[in-house]
């Protein structure tokens, strides 16, 4: 297609790839191929080129030079990468396939003409709740009630949900207790060590972190504490800006960068210490996302190298060696968080932390670093998809025959529920963040 086939808005989204894209960045690509094996998409799709990460640069380079339309096909190869960047510890030429990913979604979001139904869907989900975290406090409390007050038993017997598809049914079942508005309003901003003293951390406490898994955030500051740490958890954090930088909204999560890095600085702590390990990758892209911001590019830099996960402090720390760890005997296995492994980097520590569990026996999963389709939003924007990568997954799952399945990452955890509700292994499987059992195993 020529430029002049092309539609108004077509050649605006091709003369902004031209500008705003890197085309640097873009020719780094080899077209080696080296992330084809490791791209669900593309396993998925039948091996199919445009749903691999090389395939999907070339058809952004193919924009970039004016040789193709950025048309819906584009549009949807782009929408339907999962951003598991597990292509990125392969790609030999380090190509940062994520940044790019969401510089192109970004561009077509600016141009694309949605409904005003899904306007205001947006406008009130980017704008109006996420960066809010007393919004958040009370969904999350509507939330509380629906599941303690009966109705949410009154809305499954009569067969209200079954109007929903079947992913969404069992997601609902998921979902785990959520605390009390009450509850989620009880917050001590600092936490003294409980032994020696070896660190001062400040807590990323996140928004769906400190609401519906608040209960994972305390089992973190204590494990924080009985590793010799000092816990501040800084007042004015905000949302860390991962579900705005993957949907396009890449003005929304800069203003969140910025708010945190504000609220950090005044911790003055040793580390940042994240328990999600999708909030923690997106924390490590702050130096990217701010590198034009004279104001905040060096800020930013030492931010980002202040980051480590709860693991990672608390294998740094020795902690496995130094507290007794015990449950009762279970077989337990662990489900990677794509960024945590594949961004973060850390991989080591879960390992190790869960292998000096006494009454624990670990099996490794088949295929364990591969994503398990949850992806942020994606299980609910692209349902299909993430369900046939859960069914594998869960495949791979059932074979290790655990008792206890173990993620670091929220929605990790939350898709391992599902899968394990479409599975009908309710009773006998269970999903956990290895943080509570982290908490549980310590336990005086």
């Amino acid at each position: 297609m020529t430029t002049k086939e092309m539609t108004q808005r077509e050649k605006a989204i091709q003369t902004a790839f031209k500008e705003r894209m890197n085309e640097t960045e873009l020719l780094n690509c080899m077209q080696c191929g080296f992330c084809l094996p490791t791209c669900p998409t593309y396993i998925e799709t039948g091996f199919d080129e445009s749903q691999s990460p090389r395939g999907r640069i070339a058809l952004m380079k193919a924009v970039h030079d004016g040789l193709i339309a950025p048309d819906e096909e584009v549009e949807r190869s782009l929408n339907l990468c999962l951003g598991c960047r597990a292509c990125e510890p392969v790609c030999p030429a380090g190509v940062n396939y994520g940044y790019l990913l969401e510089d192109a979604r970004e561009i077509f979001n600016d141009y694309n003409q949605y409904s005003l139904s899904v306007k205001a869907m947006r406008k009130t989900v980017f704008e109006g709740l996420f960066p809010h975290q007393n919004r958040m406090e009370n969904v999350m409390g509507l939330l509380a009630v629906y599941q303690r007050s009966g109705l949410q038993k009154a809305v499954r017997k009569v067969g209200f949900m079954k109007l929903f598809p079947e992913s969404l049914q069992a997601m609902e079942r998921a979902l785990p207790q959520v605390p009390k508005k009450k509850e989620m309003k009880e917050k001590h901003l600092t936490q003294p060590a409980l032994t020696d003293k070896k660190a001062t951390v400040a807590l990323f406490s996140g928004c769906l972190m400190d609401t519906m898994f608040m209960e994972t955030n305390r089992s973190t500051i204590t494990l924080l504490q009985k590793a010799g740490c000092d816990v501040v958890i800084p007042d004015g954090q905000a949302c860390c800006g991962a579900l705005h930088g993957h949907s396009g909204e890449k003005a929304g999560s800069i203003e969140l960068a910025k708010r945190n890095i504000d609220a950090f600085e005044q911790a003055k702590a040793d580390y940042i210490i994240t328990n999600a390990g999708g909030c923690g990758a997106f924390l490590l892209g702050y130096s990217h996302l701010l590198k034009d911001d004279p104001a905040y590019a060096e800020r930013a830099t030492r931010f980002v190298d202040s980051i480590k996960d709860i693991t990672q402090i608390l294998y740094e720390l020795d902690f496995h060696h130094t507290v007794h760890l015990a449950i009762d005997p279970q077989v337990i296995t662990y489900q990677d968080s794509c960024h945590l492994r594949n961004v973060m980097h850390t991989s080591k520590a879960p390992w190790a932390l869960l292998n000096s569990i006494e009454g624990a026996t670990y099996r490794e999963m088949e295929n364990a670093d591969s994503c398990c389709g949850s992806a942020g939003i994606y299980n609910i924007v692209e349902s299909d998809m993430s369900m046939q990568i859960l069914d594998h997954k869960m495949t791979k799952a059932k074979a290790t025959n655990a008792h206890t399945i173990v993620t670091a990452n929220p929605g990790c955890l939350l898709q391992m529920k599902l899968g394990i509700e479409r599975e009908g292994l309710s009773d006998i499987v269970q999903a956990v963040h290895i943080v509570d059992l982290l908490a549980k195993a310590c336990e005086e």
